[in-house]
């Protein structure tokens, strides 16, 4: 009886951990989501047509600081539960860059297109 008991509540127990996990990167992808809708108005900005490249890319860096805030505290909570034996910092790490890496897309965009139309 106690070893069915025992069985029961591992199982019960790596459902809900399956289930945090879920949510966690759901809410990531969101973050993620709304960083990118983020850097896509200010790309559509009418104001961004005359920025030259440096400008642009001051400006995409210093925008949608509560977007970008969330998607970096929702990625590395995802990823500290994904891999929880991984030190924090490289969780942060990977974050940042993946926020690199979206600011480098929105300014090759820019540069490629000669600013939005």
């Amino acid at each position: 009886m106690r070893v069915m008991v025992a069985a029961i509540l591992a199982m019960t127990a790596s459902g809900a951990v399956a289930n945090e996990l879920e949510d966690a990167h759901r809410l990531a992808l969101q973050g993620r989501d709304s960083y990118w809708n983020c850097l896509a108005r200010e790309y559509s900005r009418d104001l961004t047509q005359a920025m030259s490249e440096q400008d642009f890319s001051r400006d995409i860096a210093s925008v949608c600081r509560s977007e970008r805030q969330n998607f970096r505290v929702t990625l590395v909570d995802y990823l500290s539960m994904q891999f929880p034996d991984t030190e924090a910092g490289a969780h942060m790490t990977t974050a940042n860059k993946a926020i690199e890496l979206a600011q480098k897309d929105i300014v090759s965009a820019f540069i490629r297109h000669g600013g939005p139309k």
